[in-house]
This record gives C-alpha cells, structure tokens and sequence, in this order.
C-alpha cells in the first residue's frame, strides 16, 4: 500500500473488483492505493469501532449505511491500537462531524493512519454485486495520476486471497498483559489473542475476571502458566484452516477438562478441534443487525458480526467427537450458518459473533455469565 496524507476531498479515485466493475468516485482519507477482499459491512452506527476490529486486517470495508462519519472520532472507542481496515469505502462522508466527544474528523483519521479510501459511489450497488458475486478482491487507486484501467484490474488480480491466509499473528499482541478485574477478583481466564477486540477483557473484568492476555503463539504451558480457572479464545482475521497452533493449543485444553468459551474465529477453532471442516461464506455477515436463535433457550437476539469464514458441522443432530458429545448452540436465522457450539460432557462452548458488542447490541452479553458459570460449577 502506498500512500499520502494531504487533503483529499477532490482528488479522482477509482475502486476497481477482481471481475473488472469499476466505480469512480472521490478520495476519502489517505491518497494512494490498496488492496484487500472486498466486504460490506451493515451497522448503522459503530463505524469506529468496525475500522479497529483486528478481525478486519486486509479487507476493504464498504459501509451500507450512506452517511458515514456523523460523530467524527473520539480517543474512547478504539477496540484496539490502531485502524486494521486495508481500505474504506463510504456514499456520503459528514461535512462537519456533531458530537461531545469527537476530537477530529474521520477523513482526518484514516489519512493520519494511512488508510485509503473512496466516497462518493453507489454503495448499494456495490453492495448488490457482491451479494451476487461473492466477496472478492479489491483495489482502490487514488491520485491526480491513476494508471489505466487494465493495469488496475491485473494489480488487483496478483493481490493475495483471503483463503489460505494466516493472519492471526500478525494482529495478536507480541507480549502477555493483564487487566485486571474490576472489583473483587473471583477468576482468573487466560485469553489467546487471536485479534483480539478490547471490549472484551473489559467485560470479563467486569463480572470479576483478571484476564491474562496472551499472544497467538502461546504454547499450552504458558496458557497454564498463570492457572487459569477458564480459557478464552478471541475473535481475529485469516483463514481458520490455517490456523493449526491455535487448535493444538486448544484440544489439549479440552483435554485437561478447563473451562472454555471462544468467539468468532475462537468458535471456527473449537469446531476445527472437534474434528468439524470449516468453509468460506459467499459474502459473510459483517454488522451489528444480525438475527441468531440460542437453540438451547429459544430466545432469538440481534448481535454483532463479522467473520467471512463458518463451521461445518450438522444442525440436526448430536455429533460425537473426540471431546465426547458435541451439538450447535446458536444458528444465523438468515441462512442458517452455525452460530455456536457447545460440548455437552465438557465444559466448552462458543459463539461465531461478538457478544462484546461494542456499540452495540447487548443481547448477547448473557454468554460472559455463562462462562462464569462454568467456571463457578467447575470451582465446586
């Protein structure tokens, strides 16, 4: 990716698919080029939070939503240390952000991290494409001096694809930290950043728990190093094919019998360790408006989204795994993709969303007491 941080607004760029559709519009944040899987992405609201999400590391984010930008960016919001999106993608940026809080606009923000992005085009269309099409790769070339379009178009096709790419370490902390519980500790959970959001610790500190944060790389013996009463497994980006180490680290977890709760790319790891396949979605499920059914209660909750890749395993039925008996807990009502796992002679269990839900929703803020209850049944 190369770039240039100098105002934008008017300067010509152009967003170029894998299969040759092309958009023009207007520069929006850094002036350059970039490349990374084209996806959309439907909330609303949380635009910050989305561009922080490590999970989002090489993809371009096109937003539904047509206004994007309202509340400018604030210094409260960031799910991590910095913007992981390849390139951004908006219909209309806000003129003037409006809200207490914000500290600098978010063309300002993207061009100061070095983020290329576009406005200006039909993002619904896009958008229809590739629901039609699939997710695909994509390129956004910004400039006075952009290069014709056959040259775009065979840059795009030489970029890496998703499948196949092992990323979580490239986002994971390289060294361990602790946050501390919020209150009286009760618990300690060791957490394996696989891409790691911040709201997430913070709600298990929240209900009592001093997480231990610890890099993709961990080995088993430095998970139980800081003897963990639970284990957690993080969201993050990649394939989950690719993601061998992570899933020895768990099965061997499983083993010992601790209790587990993993989300997102920590369910695709628990369903790969029980023997499941995982496969890519056609387009994914990215947002905050997503409707998935707890089979284990009935309840149907709104949640928050954003993986590209699924579990293979049966809905209608109960599997037998190495683990013992392993059932799906939680299924998309969209399109039926397994949502959740749990086993039911082990104290494991997962979820392919992000209950964290920073900037929302809150339905599914439940799972973090029922890991706590795990870790309580296991304690008596």
């Amino acid at each position: 990716m190369t770039t240039s941080t100098r105002g934008a607004s008017k300067v010509p760029a152009v967003l170029v698919l894998e299969d040759g559709r092309i958009f023009r519009g207007r520069a929006y944040g850094a002036v350059g080029e970039t490349f990374g899987e084209a996806v959309f992405s439907t909330g609303m609201t949380g635009y910050q939070e989305t561009l922080t999400d490590p999970s989002y590391h090489r993809q371009v984010v096109v937003m539904t939503a047509p206004h994007v930008g309202n509340t400018g960016v604030n210094d409260e919001d960031m799910e991590s240390r910095k913007i992981w999106v390849s390139g951004y993608v908006v219909r209309d940026p806000a003129r003037v952000p409006s809200n207490w809080r914000s500290r600098r606009t978010l063309d300002e923000e993207l061009a100061a991290q070095g983020v290329v992005g576009i406005s200006g085009i039909d993002t619904r269309a896009l958008t229809r494409h590739l629901r039609e099409r699939g997710a695909m790769r994509v390129g956004i070339f910004s400039g006075n001096a952009l290069p014709d379009e056959g040259t775009m178009i065979a840059q795009v096709r030489q970029a890496p694809e998703m499948t196949g790419a092992d990323l979580s370490a490239e986002v994971a902390t390289k060294e361990a930290y602790v946050v501390p519980a919020i209150g009286e500790k009760k618990f300690t959970v060791a957490a394996v950043d696989l891409g790691i959001k911040g709201m997430t610790p913070h709600r298990m500190a929240e209900r009592g728990i001093e997480v231990h944060v610890l890099p993709a790389t961990a080995s088993v013996d430095e998970v139980y190093a800081v003897a963990p009463d639970g284990v957690f497994f993080s969201n993050g980006p990649g394939d989950p094919a690719t993601a061998d180490h992570p899933v020895a680290v768990m099965q061997a977890v499983l083993e010992r019998g601790t209790p587990l709760f993993g989300i997102c790319f920590g369910n695709q790891i628990l369903g790969r360790a029980l023997g499941f396949g995982t496969y890519k979605l056609k387009y994914g499920h990215r947002g905050i408006n997503q409707p998935v059914q707890d089979r284990t209660t009935g309840k149907v909750e709104v949640t928050a989204h954003n993986h590209g890749f699924a579990v293979d395993a049966p809905l209608d039925k109960v599997s037998e795994t190495p683990f013992g008996r392993a059932e799906v807990s939680h299924v998309c009502l969209n399109d039926n993709v397994v949502e959740g796992l749990q086993l039911l002679d082990k104290p494991a269990f997962s979820v392919q969303y992000h209950p964290e839900a920073a900037a929302g929703p809150h339905d599914a803020a439940y799972l973090f007491d029922r890991f706590v209850s795990l870790m309580e049944g296991q304690r008596a």
